[in-house]
């Protein structure tokens, strides 16, 4: 494999070996060592449309019943985890309704878990069957 292409496990075929995607490819590797989520309940720059607008989420992972239950966006280094980020995936969640996002930067990550009709902030990464269980 070439130093300019990672291979994405999900999509199952190389990409361009781009900051933000360093970033993708390294939090892939943790939600499945780490967070023990199944590789076939992930899925990387999925598509999204609401209304006329389509975007791509970085990454989503699924419960069971193939229902999004997280949405995680990614980031290159040297972009702050910050409000705009925060506000890019709750767009999102208007398309997914989930009960958990992820931002990260590969510096920086940040966990908000569902609570009622907001997301509070979540103090370390869960594991898959703790994503499951309802607030």
């Amino acid at each position: 494999m070439s130093t300019d292409k990672l291979f994405d496990p999900l999509r199952h075929k190389e990409v361009a070996a781009t900051a933000e995607e360093r970033v993708r490819q390294w939090f892939i590797s943790v939600l499945l060592g780490e967070c023990a989520v199944p590789s076939h309940l992930m899925m990387s720059e999925a598509p999204l449309q609401f209304g006329a607008k389509k975007w791509r989420a970085d990454i989503l992972i699924y419960d069971r019943s193939g229902k999004a239950l997280a949405v995680v966006e990614c980031k290159r280094p040297d972009v702050d985890v910050d409000r705009s980020v925060a506000a890019q995936a709750l767009r999102y969640n208007l398309v997914l309704d989930v009960r958990w996002l992820m931002l990260t930067n590969g510096v920086k990550t940040l966990i908000f878990r569902r609570d009622g009709n907001a997301f509070r902030a979540f103090g370390s990464l869960p594991k898959y069957e703790q994503m499951l269980c309802q607030p």
